[in-house]
């Protein structure tokens, strides 16, 4: 008996930008998904009554009812899993979001081969141990007990529980964590977390690594971001690069 082929996976791209809306719905198309565009939360009721997606790549903010409401709604309806977008990108945004009960983040603009690898794994989180393809590994940061993604971009404490990053944390604890005992000034940190093309503004990264500290000493009280006054920053920990495989 001749198997069934395997359904190709149905993506639901909500976004008010058209521009972006097509770059996501056409790259998306070309890495093997079924993927359709929306504009508004309302045209996405229209196409989920017509053909449910298997997930929604939902923008937060969009004129009407905005994308925090609409995820409030499909969660509470049983609906597909939820990638949220966000132009704001601020700490709050993503916490209410996935409190609701989205499934992952990001903010914009974001680059199409990051929210594809983060399609791939909600996909596959949501299959679950029965589901066809078995869960390709993911690549992590591990110091100290912790285990930062990098992928999902989420920081696991020793005792299990994950600690939320904003972008701009998560993106010094990467520069951090990939440069271990190495002094690295302020200009290096904000090169390797932003991009070169970023003016330094010193008392904004004080604050960025203020609360990254205040969130890594939730685990143990160690904080192992030291400060060389009139040289930089030293992350003092043993990191150890992986590939695990989803829980």
């Amino acid at each position: 008996m001749i198997p069934a082929p395997i359904p190709t996976p149905r993506i639901l791209v909500v976004d008010d930008d058209p521009g972006l809306r097509e770059v996501l719905v056409d790259y998306l198309g070309q890495h093997g998904f079924e993927a359709k565009g929306a504009a508004s939360a309302a045209e996405m009721d229209r196409q989920l009554e017509h053909r449910p997606p298997d997930l929604i790549v939902l923008d937060l903010m969009m004129p009407g009812e905005d994308g925090l409401s609409a995820c409030r709604r499909l969660i509470a309806r049983g609906g597909p899993p939820v990638v949220m977008l966000s132009a704001m990108g601020e700490e709050t945004d993503r916490i209410v979001g996935l409190e609701l009960g989205a499934d992952d983040y990001l903010p914009k603009p974001c680059n199409p081969r990051e929210l594809l690898a983060r399609i791939r794994a909600v996909l596959r989180r949501r299959a679950g141990p029965g589901g066809v393809s078995a869960p390709q590994s993911e690549p992590v940061l591990v110091f100290d007990g912790r285990t930062l993604n990098l992928l999902r971009r989420e920081l696991t404490r020793p005792d299990g529980i994950v600690t939320v990053l904003s972008a701009g944390e998560f993106a010094l604890l990467k520069a951090f964590a990939e440069s271990p005992r190495r002094v690295l000034s302020r200009d290096q940190l904000l090169e390797r977390a932003r991009g070169s093309d970023t003016e330094v503004f010193d008392r904004a990264m004080d604050v960025q690594i203020s609360r990254l500290r205040k969130k890594l000493a939730d685990a143990d009280g160690r904080d192992p971001i030291q400060t060389l006054r009139g040289e930089g920053y030293m992350f003092d920990a043993t990191v150890e690069r992986r590939m695990e495989r989803p829980a």
